[in-house]
């Protein structure tokens, strides 16, 4: 260590939101610090952003400071801290470091998305210890919905900092280690300057209930139905999966995947051996080739994702085989904050077909991978740490938990937000300076910038359609022959029952023919003109102003 050396905490996502994961340690003097990374997770966009598939954090940051990353840490394979690494990844050309199930998982969409890059992984085993540039980084075994979830011990000569990842206590989970309760008392005995923790259930009290028993609730619902029983959940969670399969075969049905995403999942489990003794899943090509009380389908769409499999049974009317009254729908996950309008529609079509839907509202189908308060103030009694820093969590989530950590008695607490620079060392832990930070926007295969508008003008015209005009003028400032309109998105007839495109095609008309006849040979005049009057007609008519394009073509 030298004098001016620094530790900064300076999170890119996941601080102020649910989802997006990525933060940045940095070691050494303000103007030469050394980075690590750790998570590279993405968000799924919502309505509010028409045709944006995904949300990335904004790296510019640390990309214009890349020859100082001295690795990129995932703590685990969730879509939110591990998702926009092959997006972002060419961008900064750092190690990456993550255990075999991520790095199974991250390998199989690789390959399933054309021009995915090709990453460099160092494979790591929970337990393990690595220098990585001026930081020693022990992966701690955490319990959590996904196989190898760590937590990451972080020290440096300034001191040691825990940052949790997603974790619970499970002392009986199905698959995978449980939290390493022995580990982390004992970095805490060696001494925590600072605890950067996982907030997403602070607003609960107790602790979340054991994965095995979700596996016996499963049991026992497929052994009670006498049509089909279809499981629907996060696809990245191995052991439920793995319960529900289970479930299936000692009740003597066969067990069939529906979707693509469980079956990267299940192949990835297979080869790390968190499938062994289960028999072999089958396709969806079984699912009318069997009696209906001897199937149990694990099935994509919990989200009510549109092109999912469990959508497709409930909602659309072309799939061959559908599901029958009779049959029972588990609903084994909880609707993520969003996606709530999306899983009533699939829940309400079901329920009209007469299908059964479970859900964890009656019955215990589905566990946090989270802690609640009294797991978090298990922890902290582990660790003892100097600072907290909240951290995965909204701004209620972050509140509530420094109000938390401090009724626990930790002695500094710094409530940060994205783009923070947090110091932790030396001297009292502050927020010092802020950072370039923001959400990059994957439309379709390109990644935008925050900056573009291309969204704002589909919300434009989401809200009140288009109007296309093209019109060709002579020499003279003459209309050559008729124009052409293609109107979009607004209703066809006005309130009093006329059609909307005549008064359109009028609005042209008299426009035209209103201008004099020297600015008629003036091209852009000519279009401004009827833009502005068609907009204002159609406002007229309507209520409602609409995009107004005019192409004018000079013969």
């Amino acid at each position: 260590m030298s004098e001016g050396d620094e530790l900064v905490f300076a999170p890119l996502g996941g601080l102020g939101e649910i989802g997006m994961n990525c933060a940045l340690y940095g070691f050494g003097p303000p103007r030469a610090r050394k980075w690590l990374m750790v998570d590279v997770g993405l968000a799924f966009a919502d309505a509010d952003l028409p045709g944006v598939d995904l949300l990335m954090p904004d790296i510019a940051f640390i990309e214009k400071a890349k020859k100082d990353l001295v690795g990129i840490v995932i703590t685990h394979a969730h879509e939110d801290h591990i998702g926009a690494l092959a997006e972002l990844w060419p961008r900064l050309g750092a190690p990456v470091y993550m255990s075999r199930f991520s790095a199974g998982l991250a390998e199989a969409r690789r390959l399933s998305e054309p021009g995915a890059p090709k990453i460099p992984i160092t494979v790591v085993t929970p337990g393990d210890r690595l220098d990585i540039g001026p930081f020693d980084v022990e992966f701690v075994p955490v319990a959590h919905s996904i196989p190898e979830s760590c937590a990451l011990a972080i020290r440096t000569p300034l001191g040691t900092v825990v940052h949790t990842g997603d974790w619970k206590i499970d002392l009986t989970p199905p698959i995978g280690a449980p939290t390493d309760e022995r580990r982390l008392r004992e970095i805490g005995d060696e001494g925590v300057l600072a605890l950067v923790c996982d907030s997403t259930n602070v607003l609960r009290d107790g602790a979340s209930p054991s994965e095995a028993e979700v596996a016996k609730t499963l049991a026992e619902l497929a052994r009670g139905t006498q049509g089909r029983v279809v499981v629907t959940t996060f696809a990245s969670n191995v052991a439920r999966l793995r319960a529900a399969a289970e479930a299936g075969f000692a009740a003597g049905r066969q067990v069939l995947i529906l979707g693509r995403a469980i079956e990267r999942v299940v192949a990835v489990a297979r080869e790390c051996g968190y499938f062994d003794g289960v028999p072999a899943l089958f396709g969806s090509d079984r699912l009318d080739r069997l009696p209906r009380d001897k199937i149990l389908a694990l099935a994509t769409g919990s989200q009510g994702e549109p092109r999912a499999a469990l959508a497709r049974l409930a909602l659309d009317e072309r799939v061959a085989v559908g599901l029958s009254p009779g049959d029972r729908v588990i609903f084994s996950s909880r609707t993520i904050p969003g996606n709530e309008k999306a899983v009533g529609r699939i829940v309400n079509a079901l329920a009209k077909q007469g299908i059964e839907v479970v859900t964890d509202r009656n019955h215990l189908v589905h566990v946090s991978g989270h802690p609640r308060r009294g797991e978090l103030a298990q922890l902290y009694g582990w660790l003892k740490p100097k600072i907290a820093v909240p951290a995965h969590g909204e701004p209620l989530h972050l509140a509530e938990h420094v109000a938390f950590a401090r009724s626990l008695g930790v002695s500094e607490i710094v409530r940060a937000f994205n783009g923070d620079v947090v110091r932790l060392a030396p001297g009292t832990p502050r927020v010092i300076a802020r950072v370039d930070h923001g959400r990059l926007m994957k439309d379709g295969a390109i990644l935008l910038p925050p900056t573009d508008d291309c969204v704002a003008q589909r919300r434009k015209l989401a809200f009140a359609g288009v109007v296309s005009i093209a019109l060709a003028l002579t020499a003279k400032g003459e209309m050559a022959g008729e124009p052409d309109v293609l109107i979009a998105g607004l209703p066809k007839n006005t309130r009093e029952g006329a059609g909307l495109d005549a008064a359109v095609d009028a609005a042209i008309f008299e426009t035209f023919e209103g201008l004099p006849r020297g600015k008629r040979r003036d091209a852009d005049f000519v279009g401004e003109a009827i833009e502005r009057a068609v907009r204002n007609t159609v406002d007229r008519v309507w209520g409602k102003k609409p995009t107004v394009h005019v192409l004018i073509v000079e013969v």
